[in-house]
Protein backbone atom coordinates (compact mmCIF):
# COMPACT_ATOMS: atom_id res chain seq x y z
CA UNK A 1 0.00 0.00 0.00
CA UNK A 2 2.74 2.46 0.98
CA UNK A 3 5.68 0.83 -0.79
CA UNK A 4 9.28 0.91 0.44
CA UNK A 5 8.92 4.43 1.86
CA UNK A 6 7.42 2.93 5.01
CA UNK A 7 10.78 1.45 6.07
CA UNK A 8 11.77 4.71 7.82
CA UNK A 9 9.63 6.21 10.60
CA UNK A 10 10.18 9.35 12.66
CA UNK A 11 8.24 9.37 15.93
CA UNK A 12 7.43 11.99 18.51
CA UNK A 13 6.40 9.73 21.39
CA UNK A 14 4.85 12.50 23.43
CA UNK A 15 3.20 12.62 26.82
CA UNK A 16 -0.02 14.00 25.32
CA UNK A 17 0.19 13.10 21.64
CA UNK A 18 2.09 10.68 19.42
CA UNK A 19 3.05 11.86 15.95
CA UNK A 20 4.55 9.67 13.24
CA UNK A 21 6.38 10.81 10.12
CA UNK A 22 6.83 8.40 7.23
CA UNK A 23 9.37 9.08 4.52
CA UNK A 24 7.53 10.22 1.41
CA UNK A 25 4.21 10.58 3.28
CA UNK A 26 4.87 13.40 5.81
CA UNK A 27 2.89 13.23 9.12
CA UNK A 28 0.55 10.25 8.96
CA UNK A 29 -0.36 9.83 12.66
CA UNK A 30 -1.26 12.59 15.13
CA UNK A 31 -3.25 11.03 17.96
CA UNK A 32 -3.48 11.27 21.77
CA UNK A 33 -1.04 9.00 23.63
CA UNK A 34 -3.85 7.06 25.29
CA UNK A 35 -4.77 3.38 25.26
CA UNK A 36 -7.82 1.51 26.58
CA UNK A 37 -7.60 -2.19 27.43
CA UNK A 38 -9.81 -4.85 28.96
CA UNK A 39 -9.02 -5.39 32.62
CA UNK A 40 -7.53 -8.81 33.32
CA UNK A 41 -6.77 -9.78 29.69
CA UNK A 42 -5.13 -6.47 28.63
CA UNK A 43 -6.81 -6.84 25.25
CA UNK A 44 -6.58 -3.54 23.36
CA UNK A 45 -10.01 -1.94 22.94
CA UNK A 46 -9.07 1.52 21.65
CA UNK A 47 -6.00 3.66 21.03
CA UNK A 48 -5.59 7.38 20.38
CA UNK A 49 -8.58 9.70 20.04
CA UNK A 50 -11.16 6.98 20.76
CA UNK A 51 -9.31 5.94 23.92
CA UNK A 52 -8.97 9.53 25.13
CA UNK A 53 -12.76 9.88 25.14
CA UNK A 54 -12.81 7.05 27.69
CA UNK A 55 -10.48 8.71 30.23
CA UNK A 56 -12.30 9.06 33.53
CA UNK A 57 -15.45 7.47 32.07
CA UNK A 58 -14.72 3.73 31.96
CA UNK A 59 -16.62 0.93 33.73
CA UNK A 60 -14.72 -1.36 36.09
CA UNK A 61 -13.83 -3.87 33.34
CA UNK A 62 -11.97 -1.30 31.19
CA UNK A 63 -8.73 0.56 31.88
CA UNK A 64 -8.02 3.78 29.96
CA UNK A 65 -4.65 5.36 30.64
CA UNK A 66 -1.77 7.38 29.28
CA UNK A 67 1.36 5.19 29.20
CA UNK A 68 3.62 8.28 28.94
CA UNK A 69 4.21 10.66 31.85
CA UNK A 70 6.62 13.61 32.01
CA UNK A 71 8.08 12.64 28.64
CA UNK A 72 8.98 9.07 29.67
CA UNK A 73 7.30 5.67 29.66
CA UNK A 74 5.19 5.09 32.75
CA UNK A 75 3.84 1.70 31.64
CA UNK A 76 6.14 -0.30 29.34
CA UNK A 77 3.61 -2.98 28.34
CA UNK A 78 0.86 -0.55 27.39
CA UNK A 79 3.30 1.78 25.63
CA UNK A 80 4.49 -1.13 23.50
CA UNK A 81 0.89 -2.00 22.60
CA UNK A 82 0.20 1.63 21.68
CA UNK A 83 3.29 1.89 19.45
CA UNK A 84 2.48 -1.44 17.81
CA UNK A 85 -1.04 -0.23 17.04
CA UNK A 86 0.18 3.03 15.49
CA UNK A 87 2.81 1.24 13.39
CA UNK A 88 0.19 -1.23 12.13
CA UNK A 89 -1.95 1.72 10.98
CA UNK A 90 0.99 3.24 9.11
CA UNK A 91 2.36 -0.04 7.71
CA UNK A 92 -0.45 -2.60 7.41
CA UNK A 93 2.07 -5.35 6.61
CA UNK A 94 4.82 -4.20 8.99
CA UNK A 95 5.48 -7.72 10.27
CA UNK A 96 7.07 -8.35 6.87
CA UNK A 97 8.62 -4.88 6.49
CA UNK A 98 10.05 -3.93 9.89
CA UNK A 99 10.70 -0.18 10.05
CA UNK A 100 13.76 1.73 11.20
CA UNK A 101 12.72 4.33 13.76
CA UNK A 102 14.05 7.63 15.09
CA UNK A 103 12.33 8.66 18.34
CA UNK A 104 12.55 11.99 20.12
CA UNK A 105 13.01 12.03 23.90
CA UNK A 106 13.70 14.76 26.48
CA UNK A 107 17.35 15.29 27.35
CA UNK A 108 16.50 15.12 31.07
CA UNK A 109 15.54 11.42 31.05
CA UNK A 110 17.81 8.84 32.64
CA UNK A 111 19.70 6.12 30.77
CA UNK A 112 17.23 3.57 32.14
CA UNK A 113 14.30 5.61 30.80
CA UNK A 114 16.06 5.97 27.43
CA UNK A 115 16.56 2.21 27.21
CA UNK A 116 12.89 1.71 28.05
CA UNK A 117 11.95 3.75 24.98
CA UNK A 118 14.27 1.67 22.79
CA UNK A 119 13.00 -1.60 24.26
CA UNK A 120 9.38 -0.60 23.74
CA UNK A 121 10.03 0.28 20.07
CA UNK A 122 11.91 -2.97 19.41
CA UNK A 123 9.15 -5.04 21.03
CA UNK A 124 6.60 -3.18 18.93
CA UNK A 125 8.34 -4.39 15.76
CA UNK A 126 11.10 -1.92 14.87
CA UNK A 127 14.14 -3.20 12.98
CA UNK A 128 16.48 -0.45 14.21
CA UNK A 129 15.90 2.28 16.78
CA UNK A 130 17.80 5.50 17.41
CA UNK A 131 16.83 7.87 20.22
CA UNK A 132 17.66 11.58 19.94
CA UNK A 133 17.01 14.69 22.03
CA UNK A 134 13.71 16.39 21.19
CA UNK A 135 15.10 19.90 20.87
CA UNK A 136 17.66 18.83 18.26
CA UNK A 137 14.97 17.06 16.24
CA UNK A 138 12.60 20.00 16.70
CA UNK A 139 15.24 22.34 15.28
CA UNK A 140 15.65 20.12 12.22
CA UNK A 141 11.85 19.93 11.82
CA UNK A 142 11.61 23.72 12.06
CA UNK A 143 14.10 24.05 9.18
CA UNK A 144 16.71 25.79 11.32
CA UNK A 145 20.16 25.65 9.66
CA UNK A 146 21.71 23.99 12.71
CA UNK A 147 24.79 22.71 10.86
CA UNK A 148 26.22 26.18 10.25
CA UNK A 149 28.79 27.68 12.69
CA UNK A 150 26.26 29.92 14.44
CA UNK A 151 24.12 29.74 17.55
CA UNK A 152 20.42 28.83 17.44
CA UNK A 153 18.18 28.46 20.48
CA UNK A 154 15.16 26.15 20.48
CA UNK A 155 12.58 25.91 23.26
CA UNK A 156 10.40 22.82 22.87
CA UNK A 157 7.40 22.71 25.23
CA UNK A 158 5.77 19.30 25.16
CA UNK A 159 3.10 17.68 27.26
CA UNK A 160 5.44 16.60 30.04
CA UNK A 161 8.72 18.48 29.58
CA UNK A 162 10.25 21.71 28.38
CA UNK A 163 13.67 21.48 26.75
CA UNK A 164 15.82 24.48 25.86
CA UNK A 165 18.95 24.01 23.76
CA UNK A 166 21.57 26.11 22.04
CA UNK A 167 22.69 24.38 18.85
CA UNK A 168 25.70 25.01 16.63
CA UNK A 169 27.50 22.86 14.03
CA UNK A 170 24.85 20.16 14.36
CA UNK A 171 25.34 19.60 18.08
CA UNK A 172 23.94 20.92 21.34
CA UNK A 173 26.31 23.37 23.04
CA UNK A 174 24.05 23.96 26.05
CA UNK A 175 20.84 22.15 26.94
CA UNK A 176 18.52 22.21 29.93
CA UNK A 177 15.23 20.43 30.48
CA UNK A 178 12.56 20.51 33.17
CA UNK A 179 9.56 18.28 33.71
CA UNK A 180 7.09 21.09 33.11
CA UNK A 181 4.80 21.21 30.09
CA UNK A 182 1.21 21.10 28.96
CA UNK A 183 0.25 18.61 31.66
CA UNK A 184 1.49 20.99 34.35
CA UNK A 185 -0.60 23.77 32.77
CA UNK A 186 -3.65 21.50 33.15
CA UNK A 187 -2.75 20.52 36.72
CA UNK A 188 -2.27 24.18 37.65
CA UNK A 189 -5.79 24.96 36.41
CA UNK A 190 -7.22 21.97 38.32
CA UNK A 191 -5.49 23.13 41.52
CA UNK A 192 -6.55 26.76 41.09
CA UNK A 193 -10.20 25.85 40.51
CA UNK A 194 -10.14 23.56 43.53
CA UNK A 195 -8.53 26.10 45.88
CA UNK A 196 -10.16 29.30 44.63
CA UNK A 197 -13.54 28.15 43.33
CA UNK A 198 -14.09 25.10 45.55
CA UNK A 199 -14.78 22.95 42.49
CA UNK A 200 -13.14 19.69 41.45
CA UNK A 201 -12.69 19.34 37.68
CA UNK A 202 -11.09 16.64 35.54
CA UNK A 203 -8.01 16.79 33.31
CA UNK A 204 -10.04 17.06 30.12
CA UNK A 205 -12.04 19.98 31.46
CA UNK A 206 -8.81 21.73 32.47
CA UNK A 207 -7.32 21.09 29.03
CA UNK A 208 -10.38 22.62 27.40
CA UNK A 209 -10.02 25.72 29.58
CA UNK A 210 -6.33 25.99 28.66
CA UNK A 211 -7.01 25.75 24.93
CA UNK A 212 -9.99 28.11 24.86
CA UNK A 213 -9.03 30.91 27.26
CA UNK A 214 -5.54 30.03 28.53
CA UNK A 215 -3.09 32.94 28.22
CA UNK A 216 0.27 34.24 29.41
CA UNK A 217 -0.34 37.97 28.83
CA UNK A 218 -3.44 40.16 29.09
CA UNK A 219 -5.58 40.22 25.96
CA UNK A 220 -7.75 42.97 24.50
CA UNK A 221 -10.82 41.59 26.22
CA UNK A 222 -11.61 39.29 29.11
CA UNK A 223 -12.77 35.87 27.92
CA UNK A 224 -15.08 33.64 29.94
CA UNK A 225 -16.30 30.05 29.78
CA UNK A 226 -18.36 27.67 31.85
CA UNK A 227 -16.70 24.79 33.70
CA UNK A 228 -18.35 21.70 35.13
CA UNK A 229 -17.25 19.54 38.02
CA UNK A 230 -18.01 18.45 41.56
CA UNK A 231 -18.81 20.93 44.31
CA UNK A 232 -16.34 20.14 47.10
CA UNK A 233 -18.70 21.48 49.74
CA UNK A 234 -21.73 19.44 48.76
CA UNK A 235 -20.12 16.73 46.57
CA UNK A 236 -22.77 17.38 43.89
CA UNK A 237 -22.33 18.29 40.21
CA UNK A 238 -21.96 22.03 39.69
CA UNK A 239 -21.25 24.52 36.90
CA UNK A 240 -19.33 27.75 37.38
CA UNK A 241 -17.76 30.42 35.18
CA UNK A 242 -14.04 31.15 34.91
CA UNK A 243 -12.36 34.01 33.05
CA UNK A 244 -9.02 34.50 31.29
CA UNK A 245 -7.59 36.61 34.13
CA UNK A 246 -8.11 33.75 36.58
CA UNK A 247 -6.60 31.25 34.15
CA UNK A 248 -3.53 33.45 33.65
CA UNK A 249 -3.12 33.60 37.43
CA UNK A 250 -3.42 29.80 37.59
CA UNK A 251 -0.75 29.31 34.92
CA UNK A 252 1.76 31.77 36.37
CA UNK A 253 3.77 29.09 38.22
CA UNK A 254 4.61 26.80 35.28
CA UNK A 255 5.12 29.80 32.98
CA UNK A 256 7.68 31.23 35.43
CA UNK A 257 9.46 27.85 35.47
CA UNK A 258 9.73 27.89 31.67
CA UNK A 259 11.04 31.47 31.60
CA UNK A 260 13.63 30.55 34.23
CA UNK A 261 15.01 27.58 32.27
CA UNK A 262 15.31 29.84 29.21
CA UNK A 263 17.15 32.58 31.12
CA UNK A 264 19.39 29.98 32.82
CA UNK A 265 20.31 28.54 29.41
CA UNK A 266 21.07 31.98 28.01
CA UNK A 267 23.30 32.60 31.04
CA UNK A 268 25.26 29.39 30.31
CA UNK A 269 25.72 30.18 26.61
CA UNK A 270 29.07 31.54 25.29
CA UNK A 271 28.90 35.26 24.41
CA UNK A 272 29.42 34.81 20.65
CA UNK A 273 26.55 32.33 20.44
CA UNK A 274 24.35 34.61 22.57
CA UNK A 275 24.98 37.36 20.03
CA UNK A 276 23.71 35.03 17.31
CA UNK A 277 20.61 34.20 19.36
CA UNK A 278 19.77 37.86 19.93
CA UNK A 279 20.00 38.36 16.16
CA UNK A 280 18.07 35.22 15.14
CA UNK A 281 15.67 34.89 18.07
CA UNK A 282 14.44 31.94 20.14
CA UNK A 283 12.41 29.41 18.14
CA UNK A 284 9.44 27.92 20.01
CA UNK A 285 8.14 24.45 19.20
CA UNK A 286 5.80 21.92 20.81
CA UNK A 287 2.12 22.13 21.68
CA UNK A 288 2.75 24.15 24.85
CA UNK A 289 4.21 26.99 22.81
CA UNK A 290 0.73 27.63 21.37
CA UNK A 291 -0.48 29.09 24.68
CA UNK A 292 -1.83 32.56 23.86
CA UNK A 293 0.65 35.36 24.55
CA UNK A 294 3.49 33.06 25.62
CA UNK A 295 5.96 34.17 22.93
CA UNK A 296 5.31 37.82 23.77
CA UNK A 297 5.73 37.12 27.50
CA UNK A 298 9.09 35.38 26.97
CA UNK A 299 10.32 38.25 24.77
CA UNK A 300 9.35 40.74 27.47
CA UNK A 301 11.08 38.73 30.21
CA UNK A 302 14.31 37.91 28.33
CA UNK A 303 14.72 40.82 25.92
CA UNK A 304 15.29 38.31 23.10
CA UNK A 305 12.96 38.01 20.07
CA UNK A 306 10.83 34.86 20.12
CA UNK A 307 9.54 33.15 16.99
CA UNK A 308 6.84 30.47 16.86
CA UNK A 309 7.79 27.67 14.45
CA UNK A 310 5.56 27.24 11.40
CA UNK A 311 4.38 23.77 12.49
CA UNK A 312 5.16 23.71 16.23
CA UNK A 313 3.21 20.53 16.99
CA UNK A 314 4.88 18.55 14.21
CA UNK A 315 8.49 19.72 14.47
CA UNK A 316 9.89 16.78 16.50
CA UNK A 317 8.29 14.11 14.29
CA UNK A 318 9.35 15.91 11.10
CA UNK A 319 12.85 16.34 12.47
CA UNK A 320 13.06 12.66 13.42
CA UNK A 321 12.33 11.60 9.86
CA UNK A 322 14.66 14.16 8.35
CA UNK A 323 17.42 13.25 10.81
CA UNK A 324 17.50 9.69 9.50
CA UNK A 325 17.53 10.91 5.92
CA UNK A 326 20.48 13.21 6.65
CA UNK A 327 22.66 10.71 8.51
CA UNK A 328 21.73 7.85 6.15
CA UNK A 329 21.40 5.19 8.80
CA UNK A 330 22.46 4.36 12.32
CA UNK A 331 26.27 4.52 12.16
CA UNK A 332 27.26 6.71 15.11
CA UNK A 333 31.04 6.48 14.60
CA UNK A 334 31.20 9.91 12.97
CA UNK A 335 29.57 13.18 13.98
CA UNK A 336 26.37 14.31 12.34
CA UNK A 337 28.21 17.31 10.95
CA UNK A 338 30.94 15.16 9.37
CA UNK A 339 28.44 12.76 7.80
CA UNK A 340 26.38 15.62 6.43
CA UNK A 341 29.35 17.30 4.77
CA UNK A 342 31.44 14.37 3.59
Amino acid sequence: MFGNSTSVIGMDLGTCNTLIYVKGKDIVINEPSVIAVERGTNKVLAVGADAKLMLGRTPTNIIALRPMRDGVIADLEFCEKMIRYFISKVIPRYRFVKPSMVIGVPSCITEVERRAVEESAYKAGARNVIVKEESLLAAIGANIPIYEPAGHMVCDIGGGTTEVSVISLGGMVVTNAIRVGGDEFDEAIVTYVKNKLNLKIGEQMAEEVKIKIGNATPGKEIQKMGIKGTDLAGTLPKQLEIDSIQVREALQGPIDDIVKVITDTLGQTPPDLNADIVERGIVMTGGGSLLKGLTHHITRETGVPVILAEQPLECVALGAGRFYEKVKGFDNTRSIYDRLNR
